[in-house]
């Protein structure tokens, strides 16, 4: 049985067993590189700054991917066949 965080009862607190499987959930969503074998309690900072990283990494991605495809477009004819699967995928 897990204790409350902070005592008394509370109904809108949250267990150290439901921190726990939340850290779990989260370290699930990194890739394997990022991944800390077992994450405990003392290591939620550690996932924390890893997944603050990650979603920074993320950003830079997408960035990149938009400069590109808008340097992409700018080369091609508006009508082409080429544009026009572009816009549909971008729907």
């Amino acid at each position: 049985m897990s204790s409350r965080r902070g005592g008394g009862g509370g109904g809108g607190r949250i267990t150290d067993e439901e921190i726990n499987e939340l850290i779990s959930k989260l370290q699930a969503l990194l890739p394997e590189s990022s991944r800390s074998r077992g994450a405990s309690r003392s290591s939620a900072s550690k996932l924390l700054k890893e997944t603050c990283s990650y979603i920074k990494s993320l950003h830079r991605e997408v960035d990149d991917l938009s400069d590109r495809l808008s340097e992409l477009m700018s080369t091609m004819d508006n009508n082409s066949p080429q544009a026009e699967i572009i816009r549909s995928l971008l729907r």
